[in-house]
């Protein structure tokens, strides 16, 4: 910031106390004006930091900083909250939102090579927003964000193990059938009751088959066929996923 701006800044400021930051920050962020609500609560911030409102302006900032598109300058707030006022009536909603900020992270450069299917993202941000829900159940077992953090965290399940069948998948299309059904029992062993296990079951059928362990095959045909009489789910698993799409992007096969 210039001083020139730094300046006009302070004229605008002078005269206000706690209460005015406050007020005028909250009405930025009833806006949607994101960037203001920001500036405002940092200079509320710095200027009171023992008034009646630092701790709220600690917390909203997270909050604006979220909507402002600032994913890691929001976790560091509401961690920072965290540390600061671990016993205050609100810092659950700081845990709820890391889960909310780590649950709409992920858009970045793989993105771009994507279908709109959140199950082909990079699941690391939904790895961290899984277990951040979690610690908030944990932590906060009667928080009134607990019912849509176990919502979520449904959602957040099921994505991951969809993002693992489309890595099996790319290992089959590859022929490397071997890492394709170890990666499709990992689905069975750690994604029970997901959407992901049939998927997984038809590929360790296709992988075993073509390993020429056609005992493991009819195994893994028999237990699709007992849990999926009426056959298989909507769509099949074989479509093309978002590594491929990465991959072919960055012409790794030429």
């Amino acid at each position: 910031m210039s001083k020139d701006s730094s300046a006009s800044k302070e004229e605008e400021y002078a005269g206000w106390d706690d209460k005015m930051f406050h007020e005028k920050a909250k009405e930025a962020l009833d806006n949607k004006n994101y960037q203001k609500a920001v500036t405002l609560y940092e200079a509320l911030e710095s200027r009171y930091p023992f008034g009646d409102y630092a701790a709220q302006a600690q917390l909203n900032v997270a909050f604006a900083y979220y909507k402002n598109d600032d994913p890691e300058a929001a976790l560091a707030a509401a961690d920072r909250f965290i540390k600061i006022h671990p016993r205050n009536p609100s810092v659950d909603y700081a845990y709820y939102l890391k889960g909310l900020i780590n649950y709409n992270r992920g858009i970045g450069f793989i993105d771009r090579f994507l279908p709109t299917d959140s199950s082909q993202r990079d699941p690391g941000p939904a790895k961290d927003s899984y277990d951040n829900f979690q610690e908030l159940i944990r932590r906060y077992p009667n928080s009134q964000y607990v019912a849509d953090a176990k919502q979520r965290m449904i959602a957040l399940r099921n994505n991951m193990a969809m993002y693992e069948v489309h890595v099996a998948d790319f290992y089959m299309r590859r022929k490397a059938y071997v890492a394709a059904v170890n990666r499709a029992n990992y689905i069975i062993k750690e994604y029970q009751r997901t959407p992901a296990v049939p998927f997984a079951l038809q590929i360790m059928q296709d992988g075993y088959r073509q390993l020429g362990m056609d005992e493991l095959a009819a195994d893994a045909e028999r237990i699709y066929t007992l849990n999926y009489p009426a056959g298989a789910p909507q769509a099949n698993y074989k479509d093309e996923g978002a590594i491929q799409k990465v991959w072919d992007a960055m012409g790794l096969d030429k």
